[in-house]
């Protein structure tokens, strides 16, 4: 994880927002560890808005609505979804700190889920925070094939609709470069951001 990183000896809702807004974001190691530290790589993950890729054959399953998608549903349920240990993810880094914080800032406004449901279960979905005209993707979660990719396809509907100019992913994945995600230098991220800060704060 190449970037600086700096222990958080104590954070609210209000630090993490001013984080968020000049390029920090926090992890833990695990979801054992109590402590937070701040990260700002070297090369940031982004997805542009405008120049985002959907496979033919995802497009295709999109159009037969395998699932229904609801936003800010059940928060709770998305981060709880994305912290839990599962065979691809032995290990997260959301720890209990992580997920009061974030269920904070959903409860005022600044954090937000887009969620898939079959039915009465929850099969995927992913959560974020929004400040101006960024939104910082932070996990997302798939019990289905396909249930997470099509939560990020909404989101991007979702962004685009409202507004919104930056996309954050912090990181790229092979998994998100196949929808067109960019590594960024610290330094023109840092010029994207604040001209996404710059913006009033935009409804999701």
């Amino acid at each position: 994880m190449a970037g600086s990183r700096r222990k958080s000896p104590g954070i609210t809702p209000e630090i993490l927002l001013r984080a968020y807004s000049i390029g920090l974001f926090p992890m833990a190691e695990s979801a054992d560890d109590p402590e937070i530290f701040w990260v700002e790589p070297d090369l940031r993950g982004v997805l542009p808005l405008d120049d985002f890729h959907i496979s033919k054959s995802l497009a295709k399953t999109i159009r037969r609505k395998p699932f229904d998608i609801r936003f800010n549903y059940d928060f709770e349920a998305v981060i709880s979804a994305c912290a839990a240990e599962t065979g691809d993810r032995p290990s997260t880094w959301i720890n209990q700190t992580i997920r009061s914080l974030y269920s904070t800032l959903h409860r005022i406004g600044h954090a937000h889920t887009v969620e898939a449901w079959d039915g009465d279960q929850l099969v995927g979905g992913l959560y974020g925070v929004s400040l101006g005209s960024a939104f910082f993707g932070e996990s997302m979660f798939s019990r289905r094939t396909d249930a997470s990719k099509i939560c990020l396809v909404h989101l991007v509907e979702r962004l685009r609709a409202k507004g919104f100019t930056l996309l954050d992913t912090q990181f790229t994945t092979e998994h998100l470069k196949t929808f067109g995600a960019i590594d960024v230098p610290k330094d023109e991220y840092a010029h994207i951001l604040a001209a996404a800060m710059e913006s009033p704060n935009l409804e999701f």
